[in-house]
């Protein structure tokens, strides 16, 4: 017999640590376009089933069969983007971690590979190059001053608060 034939009853908890590990491995840009065009659907949406993204996707002009769906969908649970909880035998799917995790995650590898592991070159590059427009960048700036002046001891290390407006999550291996 080929296929597993155990069904999960996940409560919709987190995922194994496995599947933790497996996303901060994965490097985002190896995502394909359908793979990122679902898991955005996913991250708008919050939670999601195999068919619901299949009709969201048929509205994009993308024809798929549920079961195309359902294998993307598990391919992005093997790589740690998104987990699933079983209602009534429907499979729901939901963030495993933030778009804004995967896109740091990203930039890191950007950083890496082009920038030496300068964060400060990769900037530099996005002024020169005009990525970054004149409010942006004070939007930036005045954020990094928040920052460095909301600098604390924690455990006798210094540690800079959260920018303002953005949630301070504790370390419980929650959240998204």
């Amino acid at each position: 017999m080929t296929g597993s034939t155990t069904r999960s009853h996940n409560t919709g908890a987190l995922p194994a640590p496995a599947e933790e590990t497996a996303s901060e491995n994965h490097d985002p840009a190896e995502l394909g376009e359908l793979e990122r065009a679902v898991l955005e659907m996913v991250w708008d949406h919050g939670v999601r089933s195999a068919e619901q993204v299949r009709d969201q996707l048929a509205q994009t002009g993308r024809r798929l069969k549920e079961s195309t769906v359902r294998t993307v969908l598990r391919r992005l649970e093997e790589k740690g983007y998104v987990h699933h909880s079983v209602d009534n035998r429907t499979f729901l799917y939901q963030p495993a971690q933030s778009r804004q995790a995967v896109a740091g995650r990203a930039v890191r590898r950007i950083v890496d590979w082009f920038c030496e592991g300068s964060v400060e070159a990769l900037l530099i590059g996005m002024v020169d190059n005009a990525v970054l427009d004149r409010d942006e960048l004070r939007r930036f700036a005045e954020r990094i001053a928040a920052a460095q002046a909301s600098t604390t001891e924690l455990n006798g290390e210094p540690r800079i608060a959260p920018f303002p407006g953005k949630p301070q999550t504790s370390d419980n291996g929650g959240g998204q």
